[in-house]
Formats: structure tokens, sequence, C-alpha cells
């Protein structure tokens, strides 16, 4: 990873520049974390099972 920091006039980190297709995989990942946290969620409440045309008339 070639990243280059910016610095203040004390030497102090304050911001960071990245190449465009490292940028790109780590929002990538964090999708990919934010997908998974949701699907841990989703499978601790139990499965309802509906009929498909009440679920299209409740939901369009």
């Amino acid at each position: 990873m070639s990243v280059q920091f910016m610095i203040d006039d004390k030497g102090r980190k304050t911001g960071v520049v990245l190449p465009i297709d490292e940028y790109e995989e780590l929002i990538e990942r964090a999708e990919d974390a934010e997908a998974l946290s949701m699907l841990k969620k989703m499978r601790k409440k139990p499965v309802e099972a509906r009929n498909f045309d009440d679920f299209v008339k409740d939901n369009f």
C-alpha cells in the first residue's frame, strides 16, 4: 500500500492520500463488513413465512 500522509506544522498526521484502487478496495471491505453485520442481526430473528401475494401487496 503506497500511502502518503499530510502533516501539520507540529508533525501530526492530519490527512492521507491513497491510490484510487486502494481507496475503492477499502470502501468495498467496509460495505462487506456492514452487510455481514446486518446478516448476523437478521439471523438472530425468527424466520417468518409469508404468502407472496401478501408481501407484494404490503411492499409495492
